[in-house]
């Protein structure tokens, strides 16, 4: 009987472990998944500020519509001259993962 009941016990741990990895990957590759939208999003817009791209669509407005192809939606989005600023957020599970990027000509030193 006891070693049923360790083996039982067992199986719950490992069954809990399990679940929690699963949990912390699947945040993870969401906090990856938003970045690389962060990063499409804001490299479309500067695109677009540029000239770079020939669109009909406003620079924040293309930015948009890449980070909806990566299941990311844009929260805030700056275009000041040539750069672009872009914060994007996805959800696994409730929970919110936020990315930044900016995207532009190199900064003059």
């Amino acid at each position: 009987m006891a070693g049923s009941a360790l083996g039982a016990g067992l199986l719950v741990v490992a069954a809990t472990l399990s679940l929690g990895l699963a949990a912390v990957g699947g945040a993870a590759v969401t906090a990856q998944r938003a970045a690389g939208a962060a990063d499409a999003a804001a490299l479309a817009a500067a695109d677009a500020a540029s000239g770079a791209v020939a669109t009909a669509d406003a620079p924040c407005a293309l930015a948009a519509r890449v980070a909806e192809a990566s299941r990311a939606r844009v929260t805030d989005c700056a275009v000041v001259g040539l750069v672009a600023t872009v914060e994007v957020q996805a959800a696994y599970a409730g929970l919110a993962a936020v990315s930044r990027a900016r995207a532009g000509p190199p900064e003059e030193r």
